[in-house]
Parts: structure tokens; sequence; C-alpha cells
């Protein structure tokens, strides 16, 4: 497959060959027809005089007869000579096509025959060749009276076929040069074109995963290869953002993991020695290995379903109520509330309906409440669904020590702890808010931690709603 330069080149030069290909046959035929024309002009010219002179309007103050008189003035070859010319032929034939004067320069020579002239259509216009020279006659029949002569009048076109030969010789020089000159210019126009593309693609293949900081920065170009260079940046400038988080997520996971297994391994240790000895020993493995098998199940389930998230695919949704599904979670986290000794409080200050997936929504719901929950020691969490414009809305504030203004954007990333020292004094994955917003965002929605002036904390998902 030949490369894009050649094939924008060859395309370039084909058009603007045909182009000028033409525009060459054009200029050629026009020039032919008006010298063609001119011809006919001077031959046309030249009939008219005669038949002013042959064919004067009649006197209407004599009474003589005189018709014919002076169209019998052209059988006389000496009064043709007024016509003739180096370049212009007279001659005067009878109707039946016999000669009866002709112009001194045509000699001994004379036009070939008539063709069929008639009142109804007394002129015609002839090509005829004469001893091998090509002639343009004009033929028109003249009539006064009694008499009729057929006036013919021939131009030859062995200089205007000169002048016709050496035009399109000229024309196919100047065509061969232009197509040369085009042929040679669409290679340099190509290779204009498709050299900053081959660049970019040199770039492209030396940048891999561990040169994704390289741009190519060419700020002085404005046209199409620019724009899809500084695209070519944005884009290297995400896939290193994005390879940044995934290190950062495969660290902090290996890190969250850790601590789990670290857990279970040695609990699984002291049960295999000691377990058939002492009673607490393996009582209290036991619990270990169940509670941090729980804690690594979470984790893992958790993960699945921010990956069932972020793809977005196969996710079926349906008409749901926020309020219905608002009141579940509610329900479901109360026990847990009711062991800290909090308030729990779900207020619906309308119905508003989204296009979801239930189960995703009602986890949403349920892990800003066990969020609430777990940073709140005393006081109360409330659960609010209201609307706003187009968008539903779901809030939950709590009455806990709040959040760091400098963690606000920070707190839905995974693995995020605004405990920087990740001690496990208060529970949880670091994956329950990564994962509301990334069911927000499956549901076309936002979410976002607010710092109210009162204290605690304030998270707010905005759904669009259907009604």
């Amino acid at each position: 497959m030949h490369s894009l330069r050649w094939r924008i080149a060859a395309w370039y030069a084909l058009l603007l060959v045909a182009a000028i290909l033409a525009l060459g046959l054009i200029i050629s035929l026009r020039f032919e027809q008006i010298l063609y024309g001119q011809a006919q002009g001077h031959l046309a010219l030249t009939m008219q005089d005669i038949k002013r002179v042959a064919l004067p309007p009649p006197d209407q103050f004599s009474i003589q007869d005189t018709s014919g008189d002076s169209l019998l003035m052209l059988e006389n070859a000496d009064n043709l000579a007024r016509w003739a010319s180096a370049g212009t032929f007279v001659e005067i034939d009878d109707a039946a096509g016999h000669v009866l004067a002709k112009s001194f320069n045509l000699g001994t020579s004379q036009f070939p025959p008539l063709p069929n002239l008639t009142r109804a259509k007394p002129a015609a216009l002839q090509n005829a060749d004469l001893h091998g020279t090509p002639f343009l006659i004009q033929n028109e029949l003249l009539v006064s009276g009694r008499i009729a002569l057929v006036a013919r009048v021939g131009e030859p076109l062995d200089q205007l076929n000169r002048a016709f030969n050496e035009t399109r010789q000229a024309i196919a020089w100047i065509l061969v040069a232009t197509v040369l000159a085009v042929v040679a210019l669409s290679l340099v126009l190509a290779a204009q074109a498709t050299n900053p593309i081959n660049q970019l693609a040199l770039a492209m293949r030396e940048i891999g995963s561990d040169r994704l900081n390289r741009r190519l920065r060419w700020k002085n170009r404005n046209d199409e290869v620019g724009k899809l260079a500084a695209t070519f940046d944005d884009l290297l400038a995400r896939l290193e953002e994005s390879f940044a988080r995934e290190r950062q997520f495969i660290s902090d996971a290996s890190h969250e993991l850790k601590t789990p297994l670290t857990s279970i391994n040695a609990n699984a240790q002291m049960l295999a020695r000691w377990g058939d000895r002492d009673e607490n020993i393996r009582r209290e493995s036991l619990e270990t290995i169940a509670k941090e098998s729980a804690s690594l199940a979470g984790m893992v389930a958790g993960m699945l379903t921010l990956a069932r998230a972020d793809s977005g695919e196969a996710i079926p949704k349906e008409a749901v109520s926020l309020s219905t599904l608002g009141a579940e979670a509610v329900a479901a986290a109360r026990p847990r509330a009711e062991e800290k000794g909090l308030e729990l409080s779900f207020r619906a200050q309308s119905q508003p309906i989204v296009l979801g997936d239930a189960s995703l929504i009602r986890q949403l719901f349920s892990n800003l409440i066990d969020n609430a929950i777990k940073f709140t020691d005393k006081g109360r969490v409330d659960v609010r669904v209201r609307t706003e414009g187009n968008q539903a809305l779901i809030e939950v504030a709590d009455t806990g020590p709040g959040i760091d203004p400098r963690d606000l954007a920070l707190v839905f990333d995974r693995f995020y702890r605004t405990d920087k020292s990740r001690s496990r004094i208060i529970p949880g994955t670091g994956l329950g808010l990564a994962i509301v917003r990334s069911i927000a965002r499956v549901h076309d929605g936002t979410v976002e931690a607010l710092a109210p002036s009162g204290g605690g904390a304030l998270f707010r998902a905005s759904i669009p709603r259907i009604s």
C-alpha cells in the first residue's frame, strides 16, 4: 500500500493535471472558433459588398427597366478585381454551376462544384480542397429579374490551420511544463503535509508507559496538525494522571490488603500451634480470622462494585423512588446507630423519581450513612431527600468532627484516609466514598463533601430526576 504522502501527491497532481488539460482544450477550441469565425466574417463582409454593387436598390424615379444590368457586370472578370486579394478569391457561376468569371488570382483553377442552392436556401458555406489547399467558400445565389448568378468568395485556410497547429503545439508545451511543475509541487506540498504527521508518529512510538511525561508542545502551529499535537499532549497528560492514580491504587490496595492478610496468617499460625491446648487462644484466633476475612471480603466486594460502576456497562436502569430507597437504607442502618447512641432520622421533602439501578442507589445511601455513623461519636445523623430544579438531592449530615477543608476534594479517592497514619482505629476499607462517587457518575450525577459552618460534615449527591 502506498504511503499517505504519495497518495496525497498523486491525487493532488491528478486533479490539477485534469483541470489544466481541460483548460488547455477549452482554450484551444475557443481559439479555433475565434479564428474560424473571423474567416467567416471576412467572407460575409466581402459577399455583402458584392451584393451591394451587383444588386443596387431600384431607382424609383426611372421609368426604364434596368433589372439585371448591375448583376451582369459580375460576368466581367475585370470587375472582380476590386474584391480579389492574396487571401480572397472570387468566382461567378451560372445557376447550373458553369464558370462565368473568376478573379485573376485563381488563374486556371476553379472552385469545386456548387452545393445545391435554391431561392428558399440561397446561401451555403462550403469547405473544399483546391490543389491541396483547404478553402472556406461562401456561396450565394443572386437573382435580379430573369438573371440568376452564383457569387462565390473563397479564403484559403492554410495559414489559419498553421496558426491552429502552432497554437496547439504551444499549448501542449505549456501543458507539459505545467504538469511537471504540478507534479513537483504536489510532492513538495504532500511532504509538507505529511512530515509533521511522521514526526508525530515517531514521537508516539518513542513514548512508553515509563515516558508519559514527554510532550510535543507544538505551540507555533495553529493548523490541524497543531491541534492534533495539542490533543496528543492532552491525551498524554490524562494517561500520565491515570497511570499515577493506578500506581497509587495498587500501592494503597497492597497496603490495605496486607493488614488483614497478615492478621489472618498470624492467627492461623497461633491456632495451629496452641489451638488444641488453649481454648482462649483458639476462640480469639477464630474470631480475629472471621473478622479480618469479613473485612477482606468487604474490600473485594467494594472493588468489584467500583469496577462495575466505572465500566458503566450492563447496568439496567428503571424508574425508582429515592424516598423509598432512602427509607430502606435508614431502616437497615438504624441498629448500628443505636449501638453508638446516635439518633438517625430520615426526611423526604418530596418524592423524586430517578432512572437508575435500585441496588446501586441503595448502596449509595448505605455508604453515606455508614460513613456518617462511623465518624460520629455522639449527636445525630440526618438523611434528607429533596429536589432542586431537575435534580434529585440526597443529603447526609452528621454532628461529627467534620472534615478539614484541605481534605474535602480528596475524601472520594480510593483508599484515602484523613488519618495520615492509616491507623485502623476506625474500621473501613477506604472504598465507601469512592463507590458513592462512581455510583453517582453512572447515574449522570455528582457528589460533594461540605463543611457546614455549624460543624460536622455534609455529603450531597445529585441525580437527574424524571419526575
